[in-house]
């Protein structure tokens, strides 16, 4: 019999929401974690940060991965949590590798909050972060939190040796304009075209942007509404200008041959399903009351609707 996967999108510490979702699924508590008799899970990173559960999920998922009945690739959140806490070098004239300005400890405040009173347990997860693959391909579909480029990826592999982030290489993963930054922004963040004409938008959470989230399936695309991709609307006058052709050669295309990819990372809202024939985006907002989702993955190679299953976040019950 082959083996079948659910895939689990962005936790972002709710944990109570994972456990329901797990044994909504047929996943039990037997030997210290949670397995099912036929399947295995996928996690699709940013188990961290935000929510009030966020030890709980991480222990939830590690337990499952060490005992090979999940994997896991890493989140951004991971990423952010893991570089916001490790010492630059003295040459780099900051105490951290991810500078602790108000953005950046905001985001990060309630993981660390969660761990204070763990001091050694939380040194144990960052290593552990640290060691997550950034990407999984599978026989029949691949895993990454946000973006899959196969040619940047052929690059990490060719000049990193695997798939994972070595903890030697994390001051290099912070020079902005190298490789690995770039390689990590794009399969962790995401493709994103700059506003014209030195535009910024303020979104929801009231932060100050000047790039929007951009599709990387988008067949030729014509304006910017045929490639924005984000919870955040574009100015009414930009909406739907022209692309130039400089934007369009910055923009990336996944084709509908390539193997069924899942990522997370989006926002997304409404009830799940694909966002193309071959590609599902499992992030439906948990954390801010909307949908802790997973795919049921088999063998098929075109993403069914009814193979999706989640559990509603309530208020007080994540």
């Amino acid at each position: 019999m082959s083996q079948g996967y659910d895939l689990i999108g962005d936790i972002h510490g709710c944990g109570k929401t994972l456990v329901s979702l797990l044994e909504q699924m047929g996943y039990s508590q037997r030997q210290g974690c949670y397995q099912h008799p036929k399947r295995k899970v996928v996690f699709l990173g940013d188990i961290v940060d935000r929510g009030p559960n966020i030890r709980m999920a991480c222990h939830v998922v590690r337990d499952m991965v060490d005992a090979g009945h999940a994997y896991i690739v890493m989140g951004n959140h991971e990423y952010n949590v893991l570089t916001y806490c490790t010492e630059s070098p003295p040459a780099m004239q900051q105490p951290y590798l991810r500078p602790h300005t108000q953005r950046n400890a905001f985001i990060v405040e309630q993981t660390l909050e969660q761990f204070a009173n763990y001091a050694s347990e939380f040194r144990d997860f960052l290593n552990w972060f640290a060691d997550l693959p950034l990407f999984l391909e599978f026989d029949h579909f691949r895993v990454i939190h946000a973006c899959w480029d196969q040619r940047m990826i052929d690059e990490y592999v060719r000049r990193y040796g695997g798939n994972r982030l070595r903890r030697q290489d994390l001051v290099e993963s912070v020079n902005v304009g190298g490789f690995l930054h770039d390689f990590l922004d794009r399969s962790l963040r995401g493709t994103a075209l700059k506003l014209p004409d030195n535009r910024f938008m303020l979104s929801k959470d009231g932060l100050r942007r000047e790039f929007f989230r951009t599709k990387f399936w988008a067949q030729q695309p014509r304006r910017y509404s045929d490639v924005v991709f984000q919870p955040d609307p574009l100015p009414d006058d930009i909406e739907h200008a022209l692309l130039s052709a400089e934007e369009k050669e910055q923009l990336l295309f996944y084709g509908r041959d390539e193997k069924p990819l899942f990522i997370g990372h989006y926002w997304m809202s409404g009830l799940p399903e694909p966002i193309v024939s071959n590609i599902a985006c499992l992030d439906y907002s948990a954390v801010k009351y909307g949908r802790l989702a997973a795919y049921r993955m088999d063998q098929e190679r075109v993403l069914q609707r009814s193979k999706f299953t989640w559990v509603r976040v309530e208020k007080g019950e994540r």
